[in-house]
């Protein structure tokens, strides 16, 4: 049977186009949510595809793109984990083997999601918390065979720190019967949990990697203890001004260090010359636009968005990222350190991970706000030997380590940068399969 595109009918909550195939189960699903008047959520649905399994006996993930404005339906999708690259060519990795996968573009403004008005952008986590709550209240109502399948939301970089808020809410809403969902952990992948954290370890790390010398080390620490000074004082939106100088301070001195990946070299864009909020402008273009880079915004606002049906004319896609980013600017640089400890303490399962070559988030700054959880059981994770892990039996390499106790698991993803599922793809999908227990 040839590919269908559905009406919208087929979900009442839901403004969604589906694709059939031959057994009637719906293969994909998309669709918008209005999660505030005049604020519009788009979310696209794979189901699983698993030569042996059903979606019904594989779980559910939620991808959180970071940014924030960085597209979870694009980049997530195309540059990462979707069956297809933005070649349209079938990923040999894609994580559709060992879940279904939902992406959702929040905050509200980023890819195909969009506001009517400018008052809308979310300014802070809490609002971002609301937005998909009400998403996800909505999701799990409409679609209820996914009301019982376990659901995992991961995320990278700042979606990490969106990941945290909304893991502790939806634990608390299952709690009280208000959302029907088998919630059972998150994954924080490079995730800008202690802004502050990431800042204070690039000059040591650039340096243990011969990347600084002398002069530039000391040159970054002093930026970095104005980055500090200014958060203490709780001067957010100067702590994030103060952070695009860090990162310009650093390109200077490195010959242009790629932030994602410390082995790769990528030509820095040209520099917009606009005056107002330059250094914001800067973080930007190096941070959310680099991940909407010319062949993915050509795919997602040419065949995608035919493909799609749904987008309004009004919108394209990442038309409003810079937007998303620069309401955001004033809550970037908070830490969410005792939002992690209130899930380790309400018994959500927390698995971190990191790649061995990001700066952006590297990963002696994850384990520098690790060490600082207040969770009881923390001597004991700190004491547990790490272990090796093979993307296969037959691997000599050694592509990760591992360490975890109780509700909390560490993997340290070898010759991966800032994006690992892209990096390091079989390790990736090894480790949801470990996180999701289908494999040890």
């Amino acid at each position: 049977m040839a590919q269908v595109l559905l009406p919208l009918l087929l979900l009442p909550g839901l403004a969604a186009g589906a694709v059939l195939r031959q057994s009637q189960e719906p293969k994909e699903l998309w669709g918008y949510v209005q999660v505030r008047s005049k604020a519009h959520m788009f979310w696209w649905l794979y189901y699983a595809n698993n030569p042996t399994k059903d979606f019904t006996e594989l779980p559910l993930i939620l991808w959180l793109q970071g940014g924030p404005g960085a597209s979870g339906c694009g980049f997530g999708n195309f540059e990462e984990i979707g069956p297809l690259d933005k070649e349209m060519k079938p990923r040999n990795t894609t994580w559709l083997q060992a879940a279904s996968i939902l992406f959702v573009d929040n905050p509200v403004g980023t890819g195909f999601s969009y506001v009517d008005d400018c008052s809308l952008f979310a300014k802070n986590l809490t609002a971002v918390v609301a937005d998909m709550m009400v998403f996800l209240g909505e999701f799990f109502t409409c679609r209820t065979e996914f009301q019982t399948i376990p659901f995992y939301i991961f995320s990278e970089s700042y979606g990490g720190k969106m990941a945290a808020g909304i893991a502790l809410e939806l634990h608390e809403a299952v709690q009280k019967g208000t959302v029907k969902s088998n919630f059972m952990g998150t994954v924080l992948g490079d995730s800008w949990i202690s802004p502050l954290d990431s800042v204070l370890s690039w000059g040591p790390y650039l340096y243990s990697t011969s990347l600084l010398d002398d002069n530039g080390l000391a040159e970054v620490t002093a930026v970095a203890k104005e980055i500090m000074d200014a958060i203490n004082k709780n001067q957010y939106g100067l702590a994030t001004e103060l952070w695009g100088k860090a990162e310009s301070v650093i390109e200077e001195n490195t010959d242009n260090v790629n932030f994602y990946n410390i082995m790769t070299k990528e030509v820095p864009e040209m520099k917009s010359n606009e005056q107002e909020n330059l250094h914001l402008i800067g973080l930007y273009q190096r941070h959310v636009k680099s991940m909407h880079k010319n062949s993915l915004n050509e795919l997602m606002n040419g065949p995608i968005r035919k493909k799609l049906k749904i987008i309004p004319d009004c919108v394209k896609w990442g038309g409003q990222a810079r937007n998303v980013f620069e309401n955001m600017a004033e809550d970037f640089m908070k830490p969410v350190i005792d939002i992690v400890d209130q899930l380790l303490a309400a018994n959500i399962n927390v698995t971190v991970y990191n790649g061995q070559l990001d700066l952006i988030v590297d990963t002696m700054g994850q384990e520098a706000w690790i060490r600082k959880l207040k969770w009881p059981n923390l001597d004991q994770f700190s004491q547990q030997r790490w272990k090796a892990l093979y993307v296969s039996p037959e691997s000599t390499e050694t592509a990760a380590f591992h360490k975890a106790y109780e509700n909390l698991a560490f993997f340290w993803i070898l010759k991966a940068g800032h994006m690992v599922p892209s990096d390091q793809g079989e390790m990736a999908l090894k480790m949801v399969r470990m996180v999701t227990q289908q494999q040890h």
